[in-house]
């Protein structure tokens, strides 16, 4: 695995859902590397956004199925991490 905590997170999700848990739950989705643990994760935005986790959930999505002319191929599988901070911090994504 990576260890360099800038390669672990790919990129913030900012969606319409992930703004309303942003502002009510204090939770922020990413994009995570495949092979990032949950561990590998709290610390990567604990040194990068210099904040305070408290949970880290994690789902790993499936490609989704699209047509290359007569062939169905799939679009890369891809992890989300969802990550609760500390009541007193929160990151400026939006």
């Amino acid at each position: 695995m990576k260890t360099d905590v800038y390669d672990i997170l790919v990129r913030p999700l900012v969606t319409e859902k992930g703004t309303d848990q942003a502002s009510e739950l204090n939770a922020y989705a990413f994009e995570v590397d495949l092979r990032a643990n949950k561990a590998q994760i709290k610390q990567a935005v604990q040194t990068i956004y210099g904040v305070k986790v408290i949970s880290v959930r994690t789902m790993t999505r499936k490609g989704k199925p699209r047509r290359a002319g007569r062939t169905m191929t799939h679009t890369k599988k891809w992890k989300k991490a969802i990550v609760i901070l500390h009541e007193e911090d929160h990151i400026d994504l939006f």
